[in-house]
């Protein structure tokens, strides 16, 4: 399968400050990826790379075989990539929901007709269409950045990117938020670029990207990764409780498989029987 985001061999730095060195990550049509890693491992920097908001001071970023260093080509390579930040706040502009989402859409040009279809559909994804007369400020923090999701999702794009979009959340807006994304991959078949610090988040993923010193330090899915509990621990990183346990009971002589969640832990025990 052919990449939907290609990123070669790029460096960035900030001042005296190399955020990153030699990252190469492809992105694919329809895949979950995670990308994990401490403060200052450059996880957020390669995130702004996806879609031209910063550029690399070397190697090169294509999406969809546009590159990022081409001002030509930036426009097209954001309507293909959206992005969405960690304060939903910063992305809410207009007094109310639906207006908020139509925002982008209307700059894009979108004929009216067409806005209001796509407004619907984004705020039912998801699930806050019902709210859609509402004004952003009457919303829990989780609702914020639903909406500043369905924001993204007017647009249409084919890669979303969440960059740490629960770390300002409490655990039921950190629910609701995830729900969506899981939606929106699984059922709409949407690439999902997920930056996070939390590792209960990373277990939805396909395939995990950990990063340490701006470099890419592991790649595979969240079982490979989590297995190496020495990696994972020298990147600044935690295993998650279950999983943890779970490693514990085999270590212990009974015969489970690894677990990520509670559900699968007691299913595994009760297989025992």
């Amino acid at each position: 399968m052919e990449p939907i985001i290609k990123v070669k061999d790029i460096y960035h730095q900030y001042g005296d400050t190399e955020a990153l060195r030699g990252v190469s990550v492809n992105v694919y049509p329809g895949e979950f990826l995670a990308v994990v890693g401490a403060n200052g491992s450059g996880k957020s920097t390669l995130a702004r790379h996806l879609n031209g908001l910063l550029l690399p001071s070397s190697g090169e970023v294509l999406v969809k075989n546009l590159s990022t260093n081409n001002p030509d080509d930036i426009w097209t390579i954001r309507a293909i990539v959206g992005m969405v930040f960690q304060n939903p706040d910063n992305q809410l502009v207009a007094t109310t929901i639906e207006e908020d989402v139509a925002f982008g859409p209307e700059n894009l040009g979108i004929p009216s007709p067409e806005i209001r279809t796509r407004v619907d559909e984004a705020l039912k994804w998801v699930n806050m269409y019902d709210y859609r007369k509402r004004s952003p400020h009457q919303l829990s923090g989780g609702q914020k950045q639903r909406v500043a999701i369905a924001g993204i999702l007017a647009m249409h794009p084919e890669v979303l990117v969440l960059d740490e979009p629960t770390a300002m959340l409490d655990p039921m807006g950190r629910q609701e938020v995830l729900e969506a994304i899981t939606y929106l991959n699984r059922e709409l078949k949407m690439a999902v670029v997920l930056i996070t610090h939390h590792m209960d988040e990373v277990v939805l993923a396909d395939r995990v990207v950990a990063m340490g010193e701006g470099k890419i330090a592991a790649e595979g899915n969240p079982k490979e990764l989590f297995k190496n509990t020495e990696l994972v621990t020298s990147l600044g990183l935690d295993v998650p409780q279950v999983f943890a346990l779970s490693s514990l009971l085999r270590e212990n002589g009974l015969k489970i498989d690894y677990a990520f969640n509670p559900e699968e832990l007691v299913n595994a025990l009760c297989r025992l029987n």
